[in-house]
């Protein structure tokens, strides 16, 4: 019988150095889906996740554009993908585009941290997607210009990044070998890679 992936926990393949929730390496980015819409109200719950990120100036720079399937907009979301992404994101309940806003509400002044507080955000709604036991799985292999162009994107605004939300399929029901073989969840680098007291080169 096929592994439905809800049961492929990243504890299981992910040991962490240092003592931390479980949550974090449990949490991954699955490919395979049902194909199953999702309620409304449970897409709602992510969202208010990632409301409650941390932001600077309280500028909540995140926008999050989306298409539920078998509604009129999932058509326009699906053909900003690249086909390779198509293959599988066919599968999901939810396509998102997700938006950052360049410039501060208040002064109109370049908003610097506008990427990294959009960030925050959507890792925020990917960890309450996770914890609802539905995959979360952001991507870049997408068309930016076509999206900002189709969605209406303002001028004041970045597109960052899409993701799809669905829930958890069979590994088998991926449509090539090689992605089957890649849905497993993946490894980091070490903490003393990336993390550098003092600077660079100390």
């Amino acid at each position: 019988m096929a592994k439905v992936l809800i049961d492929i926990k990243g504890q299981d393949f992910r040991k962490p150095d240092h003592d931390i929730q479980p949550f974090f390496v449990n949490r991954w980015s699955p490919r395979a889906m049902t194909g199953e819409e999702i309620e409304r109200g449970e897409l709602m719950r992510m969202f208010e996740a990632g409301r409650w990120a941390m932001s600077s100036f309280n500028n909540q720079s995140w926008r999050f554009l989306y298409a539920m399937r078998n509604t009129p907009n999932w058509e326009t979301f699906f053909s900003l993908l690249t086909p390779g992404n198509q293959a599988w994101c066919k599968n999901a309940a939810v396509l998102l585009v997700i938006v950052s806003k360049t410039t501060f509400d208040h002064n109109g002044k370049p908003a610097r941290t506008h990427s990294y507080d959009t960030g925050a955000s959507w890792y925020s709604f990917a960890l309450q997607g996770v914890m609802m036991g539905l995959v979360v799985h952001g991507m870049q292999g997408f068309s930016y210009d076509r999206a900002k162009e189709v969605l209406a994107v303002p001028d004041d605004h970045q597109v960052e990044a899409m993701a799809a939300v669905g829930r958890p399929g069979n590994r088998e029901d991926l449509p090539t070998a090689a992605l089957q073989e890649r849905e497993i969840p993946s490894q980091r680098k070490k903490v003393e890679e990336f993390a550098f007291e003092g600077g660079f080169g100390k």
